[in-house]
């Protein structure tokens, strides 16, 4: 049994312990509000993006020389995954469900004979896909030192995906990344960068003419089409980062709130713990006293 000393020195490095998680829970909270503002304010730009693609693709009337980023390179051979986590831990299981989905991925497209490379965006990623595909980890982005993401973070590992889809890396690209839909609810995702993935208009009969009758381009679909598909991928990263950022923060004020009504709990279990064994030291001390005064 452990000595009142021994119990004493686990009741403060409990306490201690808690000191610390509820100032990590309030961080979190702190930073939660902007980054979910950010996330959210990204959303209307990147829907709207796919609908513009799949409006100026509907319009484009000479398909052959389309873009490779719209139609692909006719072969889905080789897989690029790119992983978005996050470079810090202590954040509950946000990490470990986006490393999950794309491992199952991963897995999968090896069962069927396919290449997969991986980049990782973020340590956690590729700390945790290290054991099963660390040959397959072609390069990883390192966002330790970014305090505060922009476009141009994603702007330039948009720029890398671009130039190893040009080399032949590749034929398809899937990104993976938490999209947030509250503090305690963090959904993983895939979203299909390269080809592109572009929604299908659902507008029929007099609302499509009329639609069609404002929308003029200049100089022409094609020519805007190819600029918006390179466009698209890095803001399609932006979005991916900025959700990640967001549920990041979410799941960490969770995980720290539930450390810290944890550490309440052994706090309280370690003191009445505590309290008994030095009521029953009390009390064997007193009846030796009485034993030893009784037998003089």
């Amino acid at each position: 049994m452990a000595s009142l000393k021994d119990m004493r020195v686990r009741i403060a490095s409990v306490k201690a312990t808690r000191k610390i998680t509820k100032a990590m829970q309030m961080v979190a909270a702190a930073k939660l509000r902007r980054a979910q503002d950010a996330a959210q304010a990204a959303r209307p730009y990147a829907e709207r993006m796919d609908k513009v693609l799949g409006s100026l693709n509907k319009r484009v009337t000479n398909k052959d020389g389309a873009s490779p980023l719209l139609v692909g390179t006719g072969k889905d051979q080789t897989h690029l995954l790119v992983v978005m986590t996050a470079e810090r831990g202590l954040c509950g299981g946000f990490n470990g469900n986006i490393a999950k989905l794309a491992r199952a991925d991963a897995n999968r497209l090896t069962r069927e004979g396919k290449t997969v490379k991986i980049v990782a965006v973020g340590k956690k990623g590729a700390d945790n896909l290290r054991r099963d595909f660390g040959k397959n980890i072609i390069d990883r982005v390192d966002l330790k030192s970014v305090k505060n993401l922009g476009f141009v973070n994603a702007e330039s590992i948009g720029d890398k995906l671009l130039a190893l889809f040009e080399a032949g890396e590749f034929d398809i690209a899937t990104m993976y990344f938490s999209e947030f839909k509250s503090v305690i609810a963090q959904k993983p995702t895939a979203l299909q960068l390269i080809p592109a993935k572009l929604p299908e208009e659902k507008a029929t009969g007099a609302t499509a003419t009329s639609a069609e009758a404002v929308n003029e381009y200049e100089p022409s679909e094609e020519a805007i089409l190819g600029f918006l598909l390179k466009r698209n991928i890095s803001t399609q990263l932006f979005r991916g980062l900025l959700e990640n950022a967001a549920s990041e923060q979410g799941a960490r004020m969770s995980a720290m709130d539930n450390a810290t009504r944890n550490a309440g709990d052994m706090i309280n279990k370690l003191t009445i713990k505590f309290n008994r064994q030095r009521q029953a030291n009390i009390t064997r001390e007193l009846i030796e006293i009485i034993s030893g005064a009784e037998a003089l």
